[in-house]
């Protein structure tokens, strides 16, 4: 999709709310706009996001099945009986597992983990869960982020004498496992209120659970755990997993950063030294496409097991080896996914008519299952549609599916649930099992289903705007402000805000891609950087020519000087 393709939505104006939030909060008025336009309609709600802190975080015992869990838990330590934690194997999987697993640890549990690999094609995530419950000898296993769709597998486990907790936050599909406790924001019947909890957010929850009632019982001090030392594993697992930065767990990012940046985790530090981070200056950013793709590289196409190892490592010279070892996975699923990348990429140039259809359904022996949630996301994001990458082998096919906000995937899937083996995840980013000869049926449904559901306009990309600014306006002080709004991710992305310039210069080519702006507004002038917009540098090759900017300001350090830089996401030439 060409960058000005884009359909501007303009941000909604609510005077006399936008006057009380000014008022009451003694905010600079674009923040204020950019509350409304991100739909935040009321004092308190405003209040929620830009003042919460921890102790606004909500009381775990709000889960219907916390208090079976932790009771459970502490007579399987009084008993001294193995824990088992079985994680899925991707960050969020990881991050969870290796936070119940050091937590259960600290308050005297025998505890061990296991993570399996994703580059085989069991039927079920946690199809290996029995064995090795009975090599470890545990009476009791706890899943992190998986479960909620293994009620088969979770029978298994429950007749051969194994009591199984669920701790999970996917959508459950028709059947709920039967077992001792199951915490997940996304039942039904589920009294907890974020339902946008992540794996290993669940995960902490269970340890806050388990703290609390040993403290109220007097069998810990108050000061034996801190809670806040486990909340960097809970931003990690949380960023990556794409949770949504807004309520409670933008509370956990924020303070979670705050821990991270602190480096108490050994393996960690090597992980940010490896991607040249440098602690202090962390963002979600950062997270999303150094840290996580590297961790994240380990279940794709290695061990995930070694993902927890490095972050339970206390050692520094193991932690080194490791993290080195997780650059050249990295590297090899760098090169699998290119090869694939560009395999689907030529299969698009030959075949240009299924753009035509309003979803893409792709396969083929070729591509490592590792990598199709990354082919998935990018393809989706690229062509703006729902799109389904699936990996055969052994005439069992595995998929991963990525979608646009107008079509949500559930229910979709739930209408298909005979032609496949298994599904799970989100109403925007899904798996699924099926075998070789359901596939094109299945193709044939999908696509059907998304020609019935979208409109063109919904496959043409749309950028958000969120306020109108002057340039007199973009200060450091503004940039400070701005800060409140912070920490930047998922559902709460850097504001996209807008102004009329005048452009003094034709736009300069920097590197082969990007485009220099000089731009100015009364009698302020400002550059702006266009990331991969060069080939459009044709449409305003003269000076003086009146542009309207799409952006997000940022703060460039050269030389230790700082100044203000534009980050230009779209122009227009021609507007009202």
């Amino acid at each position: 999709m060409k960058t000005h393709e884009l359909i501007w939505v303009y941000p909604e104006k609510k005077p006399a709310l936008f006057q009380a939030i000014v008022h009451e909060f003694k905010i600079h008025p674009v923040i204020a706009q950019i509350l409304i336009s991100r739909g935040y309609n009321t004092l308190e709600e405003a209040h929620d996001f830009l003042y919460a802190k921890l102790p606004n975080l909500y009381d775990p015992e709000l889960f219907p099945d916390m208090d079976k869990a932790v009771e459970r838990i502490l007579e399987a330590i009084g008993l001294g009986e193995p824990i088992l934690v079985y994680g899925d194997n991707d960050v969020d999987g990881m991050t969870a597992a290796a936070l119940l697993t050091e937590f259960l640890k600290t308050i005297g549990a025998k505890v061990s983990f296991s993570v399996p690999n994703r580059a085989t094609l069991k039927k079920s995530l946690i199809g290996d869960a029995l064995e090795l419950a009975q090599q470890r000898h545990s009476k009791l296993l706890i899943t992190v982020d998986c479960g909620i769709t293994a009620a088969k597998e979770v029978e298994e486990l429950v007749k051969h004498g194994i009591d199984v907790i669920i701790t999970d936050h996917h959508e459950p599909t028709s059947r709920i496992p039967n077992c001792i406790a199951t915490l997940n924001p996304k039942l039904i019947n589920n009294t907890y209120p974020n339902r946008e909890l992540t794996g290993v957010g669940v995960a902490f929850k269970l340890a806050h659970a388990i703290t609390n009632l040993l403290i109220e019982r007097e069998e810990i001090s108050p000061t034996k755990i801190d809670l806040k030392y486990y909340l960097d594993l809970v931003a990690l697992g949380t960023i990556a997993d794409m949770g949504a930065l807004k309520g409670e767990n933008r509370i956990l990012v924020r303070y979670g950063l705050r821990q991270m940046k602190k480096m108490k985790r050994v393996g960690l530090a090597k992980l940010f030294a490896s991607c040249n981070l440098r602690p202090n200056e962390l963002t979600p950013t950062d997270i999303a496409s150094k840290i996580a793709p590297k961790l994240n590289s380990l279940g794709r196409v290695a061990d995930p097991i070694k993902g927890v190892e490095l972050l339970l490592l206390r050692d520094h010279d193991a932690a080194e080896a490791l993290a080195k070892e997780l650059d050249l996975s990295n590297l090899k699923r760098q090169k699998v996914e290119r090869e694939a990348s560009e395999q689907i990429e030529e299969f698009i140039a030959l075949n240009p008519d299924i753009l035509k259809d309003k979803a893409l359904v792709l396969y083929s022996d070729q591509w490592h299952p590792g990598i199709i949630a990354i082919l998935s996301a990018r393809i989706a994001k690229q062509y703006n549609r729902p799109t389904v990458v699936i990996s055969i082998n052994d005439r069992v096919g595995k998929g991963s599916i990525r979608t646009i906000p107008e079509f949500p995937l559930l229910d979709i899937l739930k209408k298909q649930e005979h032609l496949l083996i298994n599904f799970g995840g989100h109403d925007y980013a899904a798996g699924l099992t099926i075998s070789e000869e359901n596939i094109p049926s299945f193709k044939q449904h999908f696509i059907q289903s998304a020609q019935n559901v979208l409109q063109d306009q919904d496959i043409t990309p749309k950028m958000y705007l969120d306020a109108k600014i002057h340039f007199h306006e973009i200060t450091f002080d503004f940039m400070e402000s701005l800060s409140l709004l912070e920490p930047f991710g998922n559902e709460n992305p850097p504001p996209i805000l807008y102004a009329d310039t005048n452009q003094l210069w034709p736009p300069k080519i920097v590197g082969t891609q990007h485009l220099k702006f000089f731009l100015e507004q009364g009698d302020r002038t400002l550059e702006g950087i266009g990331f991969g917009l060069a080939t459009r540098k044709h449409q305003i090759q003269r000076k003086n020519l009146p542009l309207r900017i799409a952006f997000t300001p940022h703060i460039n350090m050269f030389l230790n000087k700082a100044s203000i830089q534009l980050h230009i996401k779209d122009f227009q030439t021609e507007y009202e």
